[in-house]
């Protein structure tokens, strides 16, 4: 049971030791694969997905390497990337650490490069002590180039300034294509069987990568390795670099200098100084190759110790749980606003406004229904008013004044209706349908 508890596995610890397995096991690798899901938060690293049409791989790139990429990597790009499986310890995800980006086309062919210039250091086709003399005294030169390209001007227009004398052979070939580098090899045979010069010089203008790709063929490293004869490299400009420069025995930076270092002038200095320095130049690559191998094995134990490893893994959780949470503040703030606008649809429902709106209206409705009530009403007591007032007159005195009566009142205002109440003197007043009459009583005669 003892021995049971430890190999109890923690997830840390399992997680931790799956990664030095996989940085120990396969190192480095090239990978080529369609971006995905890139991402690059503010801390300057990278975070992207790799995938074909079956299967995807999460990757990290981080500031100080991403930094090297000349390009804006964008989702659906192709490229060709290197780098060292490793795992992120807390999610427990397997990923690759990527060193280098390049795009798709150009990445396969600095592969492919990269690969075949290893190779062939190790086959000993760079070493220094391989590397033939050039004869000390050149009378002719075997020129192996495009007889119409701008390099075969520039060589003969050197050689015709600095030694006339020297005759040239040209050994017309491609110097681009997909045949190209079976035509070079040809050339270099075809001198090799005829010995008619004392040197071979390869050379061809500037261009791209893919432009001088038939220079970085295998098949012909190996035919500048076995010739006879010495092999002057001299293939674009002074930054391009090519294995047939690796492999020959003197590597020139341009068409011209080739022509120069083949070339004598009065004291010859310039041509030993150019030989020792392309010596020194081919002993330096060839030592910067071993180093350069010693220097990846070294890399690759370091990497595994190094806390910089820890500090990366630690980085990337810091910029994963910074995505979190600006995903999490985005969800939120997206349900914060659909609550608000949900609320504010109710609040809108329950608005004391709307009712307003309602109870103004039936006001208006009511008021207009009081309105014509009171017009209604007005108009019944109008008619009501009308009749009485008729009524009112057919009983009223001055209707019977109308019809040629007449009332008679005393100086108390009291109207007489009998003789008897009146004496001689009394005033009377006496009012007719137009007018009044005043009098005094003079006589008073009983009713016959």
């Amino acid at each position: 049971m003892q021995g049971a508890k430890n190999n109890i596995y923690t997830v840390s610890r399992l997680n931790g030791e799956v990664r030095q397995i996989l940085e120990g096991q396969l190192g480095k690798i090239w990978l080529n694969g369609e971006i995905s899901n890139f991402s690059s938060p503010s801390s300057g690293h990278w975070y992207l997905t790799l995938k074909d049409h079956s299967s995807q791989i999460r990757c990290a790139m981080f500031k100080g390497r991403n930094q090297t990429v000349s390009f804006k990597p964008i989702n659906g790009q192709q490229v060709l990337v290197k780098g060292a499986i490793s795992v992120y310890e807390p999610r427990g995800d397997y990923q690759l650490l990527i060193e280098s980006m390049l795009p798709a086309g150009d990445g396969l062919l600095a592969q492919q490069f990269d690969a075949l210039k290893m190779k062939l250091a190790a086959e000993g086709l760079f070493a220094a002590d391989t590397k033939r003399l050039l004869p000390k005294n050149i009378q002719r030169i075997g020129v192996i180039t495009s007889p119409t390209g701008a390099a075969i001007r520039d060589v003969l227009h050197v050689l015709a300034r600095r030694d006339p004398s020297i005759e040239v052979i040209i050994y017309p070939t491609q110097v681009q294509g997909e045949t190209a580098a079976q035509s070079i090899c040809q050339a270099i045979n075809i001198a090799n069987q005829r010995l008619e010069v004392d040197v071979l010089l390869l050379t061809r203008g500037g261009g791209s990568l893919e432009d001088l790709w038939c220079f970085n063929s295998e098949a012909l490293a190996h035919t500048i390795y076995n010739s006879a004869l010495p092999v002057v490299s001299a293939v674009g400009h002074e930054v391009d670099t090519t294995i047939s420069d690796y492999v020959a025995d003197i590597r020139a930076p341009t068409p011209s200098a080739g022509a120069e270092l083949l070339s004598q002038d009065s004291d010859n200095k310039a041509q030993k100084l150019a030989t020792a320095l392309s010596r020194l130049q081919q002993s330096a690559k060839h030592y910067q190759l071993k180093q350069e191998r010693r220097l990846s094995l070294l890399e690759h134990r370091l990497q595994r110790q190094d806390p910089k490893r820890t500090l990366q893994q630690f980085e990337q959780r810091f910029d994963e749980m910074q995505l979190r949470l600006e995903s999490a503040l985005s969800n939120r703030l997206h349900i914060l606003s659909r609550r608000q606008q949900l609320l504010a649809s109710r609040l809108e429902q329950q608005s004391p406004k709307h009712k307003l709106t309602i109870e103004g209206n039936r006001l208006s409705y009511l008021a207009s229904r009081l309105q014509d009530a009171l017009q209604d009403k007005l108009s019944q007591s109008e008619q009501r008013i009308k009749y009485a007032a008729h009524q009112l007159e057919t009983v009223s005195p001055l209707a019977t004044l109308s019809r040629g009566y007449s009332i008679t009142t005393d100086i108390h205002n009291q109207v007489v209706d009998s003789a008897d109440k009146l004496t001689i003197g009394d005033s009377l007043q006496t009012r007719l349908r137009h007018g009044q009459v005043i009098s005094t009583v003079t006589q008073i005669k009983p009713l016959e």
